[in-house]
């Protein structure tokens, strides 16, 4: 068991860290390309939208240092596992676009307010809008193709950067717009771009503050939710010779599920007897919430017992 589970831990990090790094060389690539379009095509918001990809970097390295550091096996100074540095990269990410979120929308509050006050924003470059084309496709594939795997592996903070990648794909819209409206509707409608910049930030950050509260909930041992308890008394106490469960503790630990509780069987059992059945309802524990869930269980006489 201890080896399949090793085998199953070895190739969820290995796909995990094939997809960030694949991510990484896209935006690499995509905001080295930006930059240099915001700057040939004289577009702020194109060159924001190239800084912006660049925090998509950070996010791919936290990724990689904190999954590899949560796939490493129990050891004396973390006795549960290291799946809580998931869950801490998790936060992290949160907390990048909830920043990056802010930033924008500060911008865009500033650039509205310019407008307003009489300045007027420089016409960009065909590039800009060619660029911006380009990010959105690339970065709303780069986001399908990291949720999806996220998913797949069960990994919250994949999951949390792919909405970084989408963060990218949604403020390259916003340059697109800006950008489209200011070619060819004329100066009147430079205003185009920090209003959608607007919005969209606000969408990001309520993305951000979504993704962290679950995060910090595992971080403070939170429970798990109400019916995922209910449901794991309820598969307990259907093993035979279970007479009760009750004083149910449970938390989460990265991918893993940590329970607590006591087994409630009949007085007049062997020990053996005890443990059998106390083993059996690890077991249906385990074929239901899978191989890294972690149980211990304290054995009680039943009190009314006959």
């Amino acid at each position: 068991m201890e080896t399949d589970k090793t085998i199953i831990t070895g190739q969820r990090e290995k796909r995990i860290e094939k997809v960030t790094l694949q991510g990484a060389v896209v935006n690499l690539l995509l905001s080295a390309g930006k930059i240099a379009a915001g700057i040939w095509g004289r577009s702020a918001a194109m060159l924001a939208d190239g800084v912006h990809s660049f925090s998509d970097l950070v996010s791919d390295f936290v990724v990689l240092v904190f999954v590899r550091i949560s796939s490493k096996k129990m050891d004396r100074d973390h006795e549960y596992g290291h799946g809580k540095f998931e869950t801490l990269a998790t936060l992290i990410v949160s907390l990048l676009l909830l920043v990056v979120g802010a930033l924008f929308l500060a911008d865009g509050i500033g650039s509205i307010v310019s407008v307003i006050s009489g300045e007027s924003i420089p016409e960009p470059g065909y590039v800009a809008l060619v660029a911006a084309v380009v990010s959105i496709v690339v970065k709303e594939w780069l986001y399908r193709y990291t949720a999806r795997v996220g998913k797949e592996v069960d990994s919250p903070v994949m999951v949390a950067n792919a909405w970084h990648h989408r963060s990218d794909a949604l403020s390259s819209i916003a340059s697109l717009v800006g950008i489209g409206g200011a070619i060819l509707l004329g100066d009147k409608w430079t205003l185009l771009d920090p209003l959608a910049s607007c919005g969209i930030s606000i969408a990001i950050v309520i993305v951000a503050v979504k993704m962290a509260g679950p995060a910090l909930n595992e971080l403070l041992e939170g429970s798990l939710p109400d019916d995922v308890e209910k449901d794991i008394v309820a598969t307990a106490g259907a093993v035979e010779g279970v007479k009760d469960v009750h004083n149910l503790k449970t938390r989460r630990n990265g991918t893993s599920m940590i329970i607590e509780a006591h087994i409630v069987v009949d007085p007049m059992i062997s020990v053996q007897e005890a443990h059998n059945i106390v083993t059996s309802a690890e077991k249906a524990l385990i074929a239901k919430y899978g191989p890294e869930t972690q149980i211990s269980f304290h054995v009680e006489p039943c009190v009314n017992a006959e």
